[in-house]
């Protein structure tokens, strides 16, 4: 089992650090503490830290934060970061007026 999977291995209590309030990412206001804090409360991987506080979720999509959310994920369980799998990437989304999908045309031109 590796030991990442593993969950019920102790990881030591949570201690506050001096930098725990130094942003990692920017794009979602979220800091090192808060990363360091979600793996103590049970979040092994890189997708669960993902889905929990958002990061690498913002306009950078991880560009910015995605080594060090993995650094900081890997120190705390004690780990290689080669021994994390990277979080699934997706293509930015932007809203869209709907009457550009529709292919809505007002006098051979979309409106």
């Amino acid at each position: 089992m590796s030991k990442i999977n593993d969950r019920s291995r102790d990881i030591g209590e949570f201690k506050i650090q001096s930098d725990d309030n130094m942003i990692i990412c920017r794009c979602e206001e979220i800091t090192k503490g808060q990363i360091r804090r979600a793996v103590h409360d049970g979040m092994f991987t890189i997708a669960e830290i993902r889905r929990y506080l958002r990061t690498g979720m913002g306009l950078c999509q991880g560009q910015t934060c995605g080594k060090l959310v993995k650094g900081i994920v890997a120190r705390e369980l004690g780990i290689s970061p080669l021994e994390l799998e990277p979080a699934v990437s997706r293509a930015p989304m932007r809203p869209i007026d709907m009457k550009i999908l529709g292919n809505e045309r007002k006098g051979g031109k979309i409106t």
